[in-house]
């Protein structure tokens, strides 16, 4: 049997981890990491960190396992915290909890784990991993979990074979009413808690308050794109091959729209948003379709089947495209049918990716609404995600 350090989170889900591995017959270690210290913006009854951290101790007091709590805060800040505000500011949409799992719970975590003598770090997510042996090689699968509802797979797209050969999700295989079921039959705190939702690790948050923090409010100007003009822009004759065209981000100008109200920061806007506009008295509701920060600028389309919300692909920079299965990294002038999403629990699509010199290119059978840059593109066969990138 191994040596198992379990993060506990103090929700229902990382409490039966740790009880699984437990009853496996595993050397079960509970380590709780506090990452967040500012309250202020915090929603006060949603997710805070003292109570997750006190359920946290009871469950491993219950399931008789040393418990420890590790304060990760300034590497939080340092690696996460910093970059959303760096990533806002150029009008990007930073996925935190994607980050989060890249750079706190599978690489500091993990080192402390390590540290801690543990042959594995075992965590509540759902998702599954498997391992196969090609020419004396291992190759790790990180596969959905089993509860479509719950696949967590998404937000493990960046990690890597070195960090999968040290994982375990010991509850990935079960559906999330069975893991409530197994937590309540032995009688965890965490049985009937709520899921927590927010920021990784800091909890619901009031997002504009959050990057008020360092992104200052600047007024400029909504402006209102007609859905034809849209279309037009997309079918504006281009030199560049079929990928790069369907991939390249369009363009507007105050003067091709009709100036709707005003607001705060073009920082705080991401395409597809329709809260926050403060704007009435239009037939559909208004959408972000683009945002420019250096105009400070925000363009708006009516309704969410406006022509400006979609795009059928999306560009990635080289530096930015990761391989979790490095095996299958693609050759420049290759392609590779995959299974695509963009966001967390959007359904998978159907798409091409198309390697060039410049970059990697996914392309979408069907058009995908509010493609955003800064959020991260994965894909998949068959259930496994081989890797991801962060959209341009």
């Amino acid at each position: 049997m191994a040596k198992v350090v379990v993060g506990l989170s103090g929700g229902v889900d990382s409490s039966v981890a740790a009880h699984l591995l437990k009853e496996q017959g595993h050397e079960v270690i509970g380590l709780f990491m506090k990452n967040w210290h500012d309250d202020t913006v915090t929603i006060s009854d949603e997710c805070p960190w003292l109570e997750d951290s006190n359920d946290a101790m009871l469950v491993a007091d219950k399931l008789g396992i040393p418990f420890q709590s590790v304060d990760l805060s300034e590497e939080y800040k340092e690696r996460i915290v910093n970059y959303m505000f760096d990533e806002y500011a150029r009008g990007r949409t930073p996925n935190p909890d994607v980050l989060c799992n890249r750079e706190i719970k599978f690489d500091v975590f993990m080192d402390i784990a390590i540290d801690l003598g543990a042959d594995f770090v075992a965590t509540g997510h759902y998702c599954q991993k498997t391992t196969t042996r090609e020419n004396g090689v291992e190759i790790h699968h990180l596969i959905a979990g089993a509860d479509s509802g719950k696949d967590q797979s998404y937000f493990l797209c960046q990690v890597s074979q070195e960090q999968l050969a040290k994982t375990l999700f010991p509850i990935g295989h079960l559906q999330k009413s069975k893991v409530r079921e197994i937590a309540a039959s032995q009688d965890l705190i965490t049985a009937g808690k709520k899921d927590s939702q927010g920021l990784c690790f800091i909890g619901k948050v009031r997002l504009p308050d959050f990057l008020q923090q360092q992104l200052k409010p600047k007024t400029g100007n909504i402006i209102e794109i007609p859905s034809e003009l849209s279309v037009s822009r997309m079918k504006e004759l281009s030199n560049d091959d079929e990928a790069v065209s369907l991939s390249r981000k369009r363009t507007y100008q105050e003067s091709e729209g009709t100036l709707k109200g005003q607001h705060q920061g073009a920082h705080f806007f991401t395409r597809g948003q329709r809260r926050g506009l403060h704007v009435g008295g239009t037939p559909e509701p208004l959408f972000v379709i683009e945002t420019d920060v250096e105009s400070n600028t925000i363009y708006v389309g009516q309704g969410k089947m406006h022509a400006g919300l979609y795009r059928r692909g999306l560009y990635i920079k080289p530096e930015e495209t990761h391989w979790i299965r490095t095996d299958l990294r693609l050759e420049d002038g290759e392609t590779m049918e995959v299974m695509g999403r963009i966001r967390y629990r959007q359904k998978l699509e159907k798409a091409t990716l198309v390697q060039r010199t410049e970059g990697l290119y996914m392309i979408f059978d069907d058009p995908q609404s509010a493609i955003s840059p800064g959020q991260f593109a994965a894909w998949y066969q068959n259930e496994e995600c081989l890797g991801s990138g962060v959209i341009a």
